[in-house]
C-alpha cells in the first residue's frame, strides 16, 4: 500500500491497514461522507458482527462543498472537511467497518474526468488490496453530477484489474434518485432492517447534513420500507426494508461497455411499459 493511501485510512479496530484490505469481502465507493450509509447499508448490516465477512468503505470527496445551516453555518470549507471525516470515521466505528479510506478529492475533480487519473490510481490500489466478492457503487441514473463522476472513476479502476481480479458481483444503488422506475425484472432487491437501531443511528452519525432541517433518516429509512411494501402489489411483503440496485456486474466483464450502453435498455423498457398500459385503455 503507497504511504499516500494509508495517510487515508482508518482502521477501527487498530488491525494492521494490510490485514484490514484482505479481509475486505463487501467494498463500497461513494462520492461524500454518508453516502455510504444510505446506499450500501446493505453490506453494512450482511456484516455486521461476522468474522467471515467484513464491509470496507471509501469515501472520494473532501466535504468542503457540503451544505451548512445551524450550529454549522459560519464553517469554513476546511473546518467542515474535518467535520464530515470525523462523521465518517465515526460511523465506521459504529459499524464495524473493516477500515475507511477517505481520498479527500475535492468535487471539482471528480467532475472532471480528464483529471480523474490520480483518484484512479488510488482505486485500482484499493479494488487490488481487498478483492471484494461484492462491490456497492452509485447507479448511472443517479442525478448527482458527482456521483456519476466517481462511478466513472470506479468503472476506470475496475478495467484496470485482471479480469480475475474483479469482484463477481457489482451493483449500483439509489441516493439521489430512488430505482423504483426500474422494470422489476431488473431490480435488485437488497432486503435490509435487521438491526434498526443500526440502520437508524448509522445516518444520524453524520450530524452536520441532519441537524440543518434535511431529515436524512426519516427519508432514508421511509424510502426503504416503501420500497418494500409497494415492490410487489400481490404479495405480502418478503423484508422490513429494501434498497434497490443495478445490476452492474456486465462492466466487469466487457470492457467495451459503457454506462450508456448498460442503462439505455433499462429506460426504454421503463418507457415501454408505460406506454403498453397507456394504450390498453
Amino acid at each position: 500500500m503507497s504511504p499516500a493511501l494509508l495517510d487515508h485510512l482508518y482502521v477501527p479496530d487498530n488491525t494492521s491497514p494490510a490485514d484490514a484490505l484482505a479481509r475486505t469481502t463487501h467494498l463500497a465507493i461513494g462520492a461524500h461522507q454518508d453516502d455510504l450509509e444510505i446506499f450500501a447499508y446493505h453490506g453494512i448490516e450482511t456484516c455486521y458482527d461476522r468474522a467471515d465477512m467484513w464491509f470496507g468503505g471509501v469515501t472520494v470527496t473532501d466535504g468542503g462543498g457540503s451544505a451548512r445551516t445551524g450550529e454549522y453555518s459560519d464553517y469554513s470549507d476546511e473546518q467542515m472537511k474535518a467535520v464530515r471525516v470525523e462523521e465518517q470515521n465515526e460511523a465506521a466505528r459504529l459499524g464495524r467497518y473493516a477500515f475507511q479510506a477517505q481520498l479527500g478529492v475535492p468535487s471539482r475533480v471528480i467532475k472532471d474526468p480528464a483529471a480523474h487519473g490520480p483518484v484512479v490510481a488510488q482505486l485500482t490500489e484499493l479494488l487490488r488490496a481487498t478483492r471484494p466478492d461484492a462491490l456497492y457503487l452509485h447507479n448511472p441514473a443517479d442525478k448527482h453530477a458527482t456521483h456519476i463522476g466517481v462511478l466513472l472513476a470506479c468503472v476506470s479502476a475496475l478495467r484496470e484489474l485482471a479480469p480475475d481480479d474483479r469482484p463477481r458481483t457489482i451493483v449500483g444503488c439509489e441516493v439521489w434518485r430512488d430505482l423504483d422506475w426500474l422494470p422489476d425484472g431488473a431490480k435488485i432487491p437488497l432486503p435490509v432492517g435487521r438491526l434498526p437501531e443500526l440502520e437508524r443511528d448509522l445516518i444520524a452519525v453524520f450530524r452536520s447534513q441532519v441537524a440543518g432541517g434535511k431529515d436524512y433518516v426519516a427519508a432514508t429509512l421511509g424510502r426503504r420500507r416503501a420500497n418494500a411494501t409497494y415492490f410487489n402489489s400481490h404479495a405480502i411483503d418478503a423484508a422490513a426494508a429494501v434498497t434497490f440496485a443495478m445490476d452492474l456486474s456486465a462492466l466487469a466483464t466487457d470492457d467495451s461497455l459503457t454506462l450508456t450502453d448498460l442503462v439505455t435498455p433499462h429506460l426504454d423498457a421503463f418507457r415501454a411499459d408505460v406506454l403498453r398500459k397507456l394504450a390498453a385503455f
